[in-house]
């Protein structure tokens, strides 16, 4: 029955995909109901049943979306409008991190800390579910440089700043100074391991390709990559599409040093090895949103009703941030970026931390760190359910037809002010 099952989704995946195309229902909403359905309501399946598999697929999924992703970006754009990533990153970090903060110290009522610990779980925004959202949006160039950038660094924020809170409970305080370091590193070392593997792996391409079923050799070495940056500390998302960003635009690195260093020619992937890669995304990703909906902890509807409190406010200052900080931009542009936060992997590993700190000193070091767990859940469950819905309601202006889908990219516009509070 469970191989059944599985062979089904794929096939209800691609359903889905088309009627995401025809008729405006974005597709990840429909796999996260199949996942309540066989979760929460039937009991079927139980987060229990997956405590082993279930990290690793999340973590595969955010892997190769992140991979795939840098693949298909221009580095001149992202070069570019590097600034501006930054600057749309930076404030909607910070005001997403205040906005929590004061609802869960108000409302939640956990304490300072703990309420700005919970607002570092949740203020970045989830690369496996806004990149394949964006995809299937009418959408330029920069607005998806800008939201695939945004979740990649956004992601590290959430990880150092809430780990440095952790530590900070077991040590008896948080210090900023080690907090900024370890960001500033984690991204920086991270782009240096990625940018180097992509060079050496896109240099030996042509005999590599030469090797007998060669096709599962780059996804191997996308592990390689991710497993040595999380191994030395660092962001093994960045280095992850750093990687990407090197193999889907060789000409520029090869033209900037490559050939100072004397190695091969950099090889471009082929068609048919994106086209591969493309296909293992769209299992992945077609298994984690039926994951995230088996996860949802239906069970405390007092968290539910925090998380849907939390992610309201946040779309609400995410909308007001857009509007200052991309005043310059097309309504379209603006409301695309502005409702693209959805809460995805890294807020659900983050969630569980404090709970495991607590386990393993003995007591409870952390306060309310299970009403933390919880509520981090539901931020996830509703601010995902609020943007497919938005997706949905605004589908005639942002979503392409199945017709556009194969046409080229349009023109970038979206471009954030130099000085956008100013």
């Amino acid at each position: 029955m469970t191989y059944i099952f599985l062979g089904l989704l794929i096939f209800c995946a691609h359903l889905f995909n088309a009627w995401f195309s025809r008729r405006r229902i974005p597709d990840v909403l429909l796999l996260m109901l199949i996942g309540i359905l066989v979760g929460p309501v039937l009991g079927f399946v139980t987060p229990a049943n997956l405590d082993e598999i279930g990290p690793v697929l999340a973590s595969l999924t955010l892997l190769f979306i992140l991979f795939d992703s840098g693949i298909d970006m221009k580095l001149d754009m992202v070069r570019r409008y590097w600034s501006g990533v930054v600057q749309v990153t930076f404030f909607s970090f910070v005001v997403s991190m205040a906005t929590v903060t004061l609802v869960a110290y108000f409302l939640v009522d956990l304490e300072l800390k703990a309420s700005m610990m919970l607002g570092a779980m949740v203020a970045g925004t989830a690369a496996a579910i806004v990149i394949p959202l964006v995809r299937r949006m009418r959408v330029s160039v920069k607005t998806r440089v800008t939201l695939t950038l945004e979740s990649a660094i956004s992601g590290v924020l959430c990880i150092v700043i809430a780990l440095a809170f952790i530590e900070g409970y077991k040590l008896g305080n948080v210090s900023i100074g080690s907090m900024l370091g370890r960001v500033f590193a984690s991204i920086l070392m991270a782009l240096v391991i990625g940018t180097v593997g992509g060079i050496v792996w896109s240099s030996f391409m042509d005999r590599i390709r030469k090797l007998q079923n060669s096709m599962f050799l780059t996804p191997a070495f996308v592990f390689v990559i991710y497993g040595v940056a999380e191994l030395l500390g660092y962001s093994g998302a960045i280095a992850t599409l750093s990687f990407g960003l090197v193999l889907g635009n060789p000409e520029y690195f090869e033209m900037s040093f490559l050939k100072k260093l004397r190695l091969n020619d950099m090889t471009p992937l082929e068609d048919n090895e994106k086209s591969f890669f493309k296909e293992f995304v769209f299992i992945l990703k077609t298994y984690f949103f039926v994951y995230i909906g088996i996860c949802i902890p239906f069970s405390n509807p007092l968290a539910l009703a925090y998380g849907l409190v939390i992610a309201a406010a946040l779309f609400v200052v995410r909308f007001a941030l857009i509007a200052i900080v991309g005043r310059k931009n097309t309504p379209e542009d603006r409301l695309t970026v502005s409702m693209m936060i959805p809460k995805g992997l890294v807020s659900a590993v983050l969630a569980s931390m404090p709970e495991q700190a607590n386990v393993a000193a003995g007591y409870d070091i952390i306060p309310g760190a299970e009403i933390i767990k919880h509520t981090t859940y539901s931020v996830i469950f509703c601010s995902i359910i609020i943007c497919s819905l938005l997706v949905l309601l605004t589908s005639k202006r942002l979503v392409k037809t199945s017709t556009e889908v194969e046409l080229s990219e349009p023109e970038p516009i979206f471009v954030p002010d130099e000085n956008p509070l100013q």
